[in-house]
């Protein structure tokens, strides 16, 4: 029956203000939707605020845009409840999206042939706050060699905590010596030892529902420059891989907000992260990549909303684990057949069809946006709340230079100007 029906996205926000006054900005250019059974769609968004909840209270955002229940259990809770009683749709789902856990999908993309580097989980350094731990400790925790098994790993190699987040914890080790400080150190983390590659590009996939957009990362660098603008950093093969994993590894999993990281050499591709429950997408990181990452998220939230796309409950890893085990497939098969299921699971056809069809406008309407005095508003103060005053002029300098580049090329692609 044809009439008007409007979708609200909620935002569960921490500390943000730059990529939500954005999305906001650009979700209001984005206009009444009209599909083939005459229903007019209308999207709008609210900052979602946190306090006592009733689990039968009926909840009216039919989206959330989740950056604060990987750390914020209270807001984690009410997600669920709207999720299993709502059937609120989760962008990322804390069913699937275990904290940032890195270890599950180190083993699950281990287990599809993926070149994960060699890595070996610890026992706690310290031992764990429970009343059990010296009787279990005693009787069934075996001795071992920490030295004997980096030595094993082979120096350089990395120390990093199972479930990550941020760097969290993150240790380079060269020697004996970084080794045992790093233990020492780590606590009650639980710890990853994992070999190290010599590569050529460290490479960070943004994955936004089907959407990926591959950056060359510079981990050295500070946030500000780590992300360099650069077009062809990598080889036809390892681009495809790059940004084929990283749809992939979130497809398995059903998240679909995540960034994963590769080390690249030559043509071979070794996911080393790929589980980042809040990537980054902060103006002052992003900067030229703001735009795209913006607009994806915009498109895709439209889509699955407008849709009436239901969030994925049964993960059904056994499809993947049944590619993995095919002998008539070599390694490029398996990933194409991977990329497959993965396309399947975000109707990716569907959806750039949908987009093209009702989301048509949205790129030059987000240009102009871009070009506003709206938007250098809302960078001033990102740049004011980030920075020192006398670095300030620095920084907008830095970032308005990196915007109009993509402005710049953007009214090319378009050909606008």
């Amino acid at each position: 029956m044809a009439g008007t029906r409007t979708h609200v996205i909620g935002l569960l926000l921490g500390a943000e203000e730059d990529w939500p006054t954005a999305f906001e900005a650009l979700l209001g250019l984005v206009g009444p939707i009209t599909t083939d059974d005459g229903v007019t769609h209308e999207l709008t968004s609210e900052r979602l605020t946190i306090e006592p909840f009733d689990l039968r209270q009926p909840v009216r955002t039919e989206l959330v845009i989740d950056r604060l229940a990987h750390w914020y259990y209270h807001p984690r809770e009410w997600l669920k409840k709207a999720a299993l009683v709502d059937g609120t749709y989760l962008l990322n789902s804390p069913f699937t999206f275990q904290s940032m856990e890195k270890h599950s999908a180190y083993c699950a993309l281990m287990r599809m042939g993926l070149k994960v580097p060699r890595t070996i989980l610890v026992p706690y350094k310290n031992p764990v706050d429970n009343v059990r731990w010296a009787y279990t400790s005693a009787k069934y925790n075996r001795p071992f060699d920490l030295k004997q098994i980096a030595g094993n790993l082979g120096y350089p190699l990395y120390m990093k905590p199972f479930d990550g987040g941020g760097w969290r914890g993150v240790s380079r080790i060269d020697d004996e010596q970084d080794l045992v400080r790093a233990y020492d150190e780590s606590g009650e983390m639980l710890m990853h030892l994992q070999a190290t590659i010599d590569y050529d590009v460290f490479a960070r996939a943004l994955s936004i529902g089907p959407e990926t957009m591959v950056m060359n990362f510079r981990p050295d660098e500070p946030m500000h420059n780590r992300y360099a603008v650069s077009h062809g950093f990598l080889s036809p093969r390892a681009g495809h891989e790059t940004a084929a994993i990283s749809r992939i590894v979130n497809a398995l999993f059903g998240w679909e907000f995540n960034s994963c990281e590769m080390l690249v050499k030559g043509d071979e591709v070794y996911p080393i992260d790929y589980a980042n429950a809040c990537p980054d997408v902060a103006v002052t990181s992003l900067h030229y990549y703001f735009p795209w990452a913006i607009k994806a998220l915009v498109r895709w939230s439209a889509y699955c909303l407008v849709t009436g796309r239901r969030a994925t409950v049964d993960l059904q890893t056994r499809r993947y684990f049944d590619i993995a085990d095919r002998d008539d497939l070599n390694e490029a098969g398996k990933l194409d057949a991977y990329l497959a299921l993965a396309d399947e699971h975000f109707e990716t056809e569907a959806y750039q069809q949908w987009c093209a069809r009702h989301l048509g406008h949205l790129d030059a309407a987000a240009l102009e946006w871009f070009k506003s005095d709206d938007f250098t508003r809302m960078l001033r103060r990102t740049v004011e709340t980030t920075y020192p005053e006398h670095e300030r002029e620095l920084f907008m300098a830095h970032f308005q230079g990196l915007i109009g580049l993509w402005v710049r090329e953007e009214e090319s692609r378009l050909a606008v100007g």
